[in-house]
């Protein structure tokens, strides 16, 4: 799948949410969002787009593909499920999660033994800054894996290698820029544009404004 058919995908799913106001999780504004939640109701569209993840990777020689929880799950799944049909063995799928304060990421559940020696695969559904991929990047390795790279359904953020922990091989299947602006300047605002509260973090955003009012 080139750039475009991933575009019209998410679209068809309504994950791609245009001419709006977003308040993003980092608390500025913005007219575009990518609602990955959209995407996994829909195990067609889905599988799809894992399809052409798995494709980025194909010669990779990946044996384990892992995630961050939740959505990520989804995706390590679907993705290990291609590879294999692909290369003709089996390829796990496990996933880490958050634990403590959710400043970090583990891998319980006995999936460390198909981590360790490994060539592992991490895979994310929207890159905004990276932390959290790169987090169970170094989970992997701190086990013994051998992260080989990372596939993500989007890049949103400029994400590049050096910001995952120096990951061998980044592939997004789609690469968007948005324009964001601070509370302060945003355009949005000043046309009194309604705050989408269905996505993002504009209810949280909303009921701010109302206590400081």
């Amino acid at each position: 799948m080139n750039e475009q058919e991933v575009l019209q995908v998410l679209s068809k799913v309504g994950a791609l949410i245009t001419d709006s106001h977003i308040v993003y999780t980092s608390g500025k504004h913005g007219a575009t969002y990518v609602n990955k939640d959209a995407i996994y109701p829909h195990t067609t569209e889905t599988s799809l787009l894992c399809r052409a993840i798995a494709e980025r990777f194909a010669g990779d020689h990946v044996e384990t593909v892992i995630a961050p929880a939740i959505g990520g799950v989804i995706l390590s799944q679907w993705t290990a499920h291609h590879l294999s049909e692909i290369n003709g063995y089996e390829v796990f799928a496990v996933y880490a999660e958050k634990f403590g304060n959710g400043d970090g990421f583990a891998i319980k559940r006995g999936y460390d033994k198909f981590i360790a020696g490994k060539n592992v695969l991490v895979v994310e559904d929207v890159l905004t800054t990276g932390g959290s991929a790169k987090k169970v990047v170094e989970a992997a390795r701190a086990i013994g894996g051998k992260v080989i790279g990372l596939g993500a359904l989007c890049n949103r953020g400029k994400v590049a290698p050096q910001d995952l922990a120096d990951v061998p091989k980044l592939a997004a299947l789609v690469n968007l820029r948005f324009d964001a602006w601070d509370e302060a300047s945003c355009p949005l605002c000043e046309r009194n544009i309604p705050v989408n509260m269905d996505v993002g973090k504009g209810r949280e955003f909303l009921a701010r404004k109302q206590l400081v009012e």
